[in-house]
């Protein structure tokens, strides 16, 4: 019987780790550096996969202060995510660009990766979150 009791509790307590580890979740703090214009907002995004790097996204919105902005990404999943952002110095609400979409405004990139002619690939600009973490991120 105490054998039987002792397997139990092995089991139960396996399954309940196992539980606190998939849903155990990360903070991601996001420092923006090389800011010239104390005005506008940093629109911040996050991206999870490939396939939706720079389509959907979640993100915050972060203010500039000091030529210097900080956001803050809560309750995120382990794994690998990219991240892009863009100074909105007139607070259209919008990444403003000129002829063939080409960015007006400052931007930037997690691992300050860039792109040949367009954006990077999600494979650049990619890390690992597997523990609360802070990235600095340079705009252009």
């Amino acid at each position: 019987m105490k054998n039987t009791i002792l397997i139990l509790a092995i089991l139960f307590s396996g399954i309940f780790s196992t539980n606190a580890q998939e849903s155990e979740t990360f903070d991601l703090t996001i420092e923006v550096k090389g800011i010239k214009e104390n005005k506008g907002k940093i629109f911040i995004a996050i991206y999870d996969s490939e396939e939706n790097f720079l389509k959907k996204e979640i993100g915050v919105i972060a203010d500039v202060k000091d030529k210097k902005a900080t956001g803050i990404l809560k309750g995120l999943k382990k794994g690998s995510y990219a991240v892009s952002l863009f100074h909105d110095e007139n607070n259209n609400k919008k990444m403003d660009t000129k002829i063939f979409g080409i960015p007006k405004e400052p931007y930037g990139f997690s691992n300050d990766a860039t792109g040949f002619m367009g954006p990077p690939k999600f494979q650049d600009a990619k890390f690992n979150l597997d523990s609360n973490k802070t990235i600095t991120i340079n705009v252009n």
